[in-house]
C-alpha cells in the first residue's frame, strides 16, 4: 500500500495518518472504501498494530474514516472531513508565494483570479 520511513523525524502514526489520507484524497481508497484491520495493516507494514489504531483513531477524529463495530473501518465522504490546519497552512504559504510569481511574471489580477478559478473547476471534475 506504502512505505515508511524508518528514519524520519516524523512519527510513524503520522506517516500511516498521511499515507492513508493522500491515498483518500487521490481516490485510491474512495467513500465506502474498508480499510484493512488494525492487525493486517500492522503485519503488511510491520509495525506495532497500537501504531496503526492510533493512526486510525486521528483519521476518524477528522472525519476522514468511520467505523462500524464488527465490520471494521470505512472511508468517510468528502463532505465529513475536517479541515487539516497543518496542510491548510502549507497551501496557503504555496499560493502566497505563487501569486508574487505571477506578478513578477506580468500576469494581471484578472488573469490571476482566472488561473485559480480554472484550478478550482478542474478540482470539481476529479
Amino acid at each position: 500500500m506504502f512505505t515508511l520511513d524508518l528514519r524520519s523525524r516524523k512519527a510513524i502514526y503520522e506517516q500511516v495518518t498521511d499515507n492513508l489520507r493522500d491515498l483518500m484524497l487521490a481516490d485510491v481508497l474512495p467513500p465506502g472504501a474498508k480499510l484493512p484491520s488494525v492487525r493486517e495493516m500492522a503485519e503488511s507494514l510491520t509495525i506495532n498494530p497500537n501504531t496503526v489504531q492510533k493512526a486510525y483513531r486521528e483519521l476518524e477524529n477528522r472525519g476522514y474514516v468511520y467505523s462500524a463495530p464488527g465490520l471494521g473501518t470505512f472511508v468517510s465522504e468528502p463532505e465529513r472531513r475536517a479541515p487539516d490546519p497543518r496542510l491548510r497552512a502549507e497551501a496557503e504559504a504555496a499560493l502566497r508565494r505563487a501569486v508574487p510569481e505571477l506578478r513578477r511574471a506580468g500576469v494581471g489580477t484578472d488573469e490571476i483570479r482566472a488561473i485559480v478559478d480554472e484550478i478550482l473547476e478542474g478540482g470539481k471534475e476529479t
